[in-house]
């Protein structure tokens, strides 16, 4: 069933086939081992539930120096694919030094940015909006705060790239796709590494220097958590706030009323923000393993059942949402999944929020209309959920 989302039409406009899923049942039983959720309620009930979990790491016999591994020859993972306590130890180290003040100390200078982009935009007429603005603006803003050079923002992309194409489940992904990421990982591995050792000689008081020294009553990130943890927050801190603005301003484009409204009234664009993670979710979907028996709205699943949940369908639950299907620059409190729920809520959802909303502040605030110049062509990825390419030209 799921396969359908491979399908390039499926792909462009996912919603009618989720609302079949979910007319089916906001709980599907595909058999006694795979769950598909898709109501809102239901999916917020599984992601706060510590009964459902991430598989255990796999142990290596033979890792090699590009695959970290802890002191029990387990695969080094990032805190969101952890469970407690490894999950707890591992995010509140991390968050001790990605903090809400660092980010909020961060405003002047997105806002800057979001401004030179837009307006380097409006000097070219036409432009491609993922290559001139979406794409920049956050891998920009992530390494900047992890000091990483500018100048190796191409490869960042490329493997960035290769590795959230392997985000969607194994039995929606090609060998290849698989192949791609575990290089692209590797590269990172060894970036990351040597990065690590300059700054622990010289600490330039970034990011990445403040994770080397972050400390919680003595515990400290080890090399391999160091690296993977530098690689999410770079992975997760563009890709996902690209595919925001890019969904974001594309649905603007479709619905020119709300485009008016939200130009007429600005101080709508932090809830503008909210309904656009609603409306066309970054992140379609996600996936959970039952630890132990559990339930699932009023479904028993037993212990190593897979759940898929449909965050893009739970969004759009005319429970949760009226008049789901309508884009609201306007709605008032627009509940949504976009940033996950429970222990794995997203690090980073304080940083995408203020990408945002400078970037769409700086768009309307040039007062120039903007239409398609050319047809939007969507990424081939399930779980991120983005354009690959659209083309637009100011008025």
């Amino acid at each position: 069933m799921l396969e359908n989302l491979l399908d390039p039409e499926i792909r462009a406009d996912p919603y009618p086939f989720y609302r079949q899923v979910f007319d089916s049942g906001p709980v599907l039983k595909v058999n006694d081992g795979f769950f598909v959720v898709s109501g809102f309620e239901e999916a917020t009930a599984l992601l706060r539930n510590a009964a459902f979990g991430r598989p255990d790491p796999e142990v290596l016999p033979d890792p090699d120096e590009y695959e970290p591994v802890d002191d029990q020859g387990r695969v080094v993972r990032s805190f969101l694919a952890l469970n407690p306590p490894d999950h707890t130890r591992l995010r509140r180290l991390v968050s001790k030094a990605f903090t809400p003040r660092m980010i909020e100390r961060l405003a002047p200078r997105i806002e800057d940015l979001a401004k030179e982009l837009v307006a380097k935009a409006v000097e070219m007429g036409e432009f491609d909006l993922m290559d001139e603005i979406a794409r920049p603006l956050p891998v920009v803003v992530i390494s900047e705060m992890l000091g990483v050079p500018l100048a190796d923002r191409g490869r960042f992309e490329d493997w960035s790239h290769a590795m959230g194409r392997a985000l969607d489940p194994s039995f929606l992904i090609a060998q290849e796709t698989v192949t791609a990421a575990v290089a692209a990982r590797r590269e990172f591995v060894a970036y990351f590494r040597e990065l690590a050792k300059e700054r622990r000689k010289r600490p330039t008081g970034d990011l990445f220097s403040d994770l080397v020294s972050v400390s919680d009553e003595g515990d400290r990130l080890s090399e391999g958590e160091l690296v993977i943890t530098a690689m999410l927050l770079l992975v997760a801190g563009h890709e996902t706030t690209t595919n925001l603005i890019g969904n974001g301003i594309l649905a603007l484009l479709n619905h020119p009323e709300q485009f008016r409204a939200l130009a007429q009234d600005r101080s709508k664009i932090p809830n503008a923000v909210e309904e656009m993670l609603r409306y066309d979710s970054p992140v379609q979907l996600t996936t959970r393993t039952a630890l132990r028996d559990a339930t699932i709205g009023e479904e028993t699943v037993g212990e190593g059942a897979q759940a898929v949940v449909l965050l893009g369908a739970a969004n759009r639950d005319p429970r949760a949402n009226e008049a789901p299907d309508r884009f609201d620059v306007g709605r008032p409190s627009p509940k949504h999944l976009a940033l996950g729920q429970g222990i794995h809520y997203c690090l980073g959802a304080p940083l995408a929020r203020l990408e945002g909303r400078a970037l769409f502040g700086a768009l309307l605030a040039t007062g120039r209309d903007f239409r398609r110049a050319s047809e939007p062509v969507w990424a081939k990825q399930v779980t991120l959920r983005g354009l690959a390419n659209l083309r637009l030209a100011f008025a």
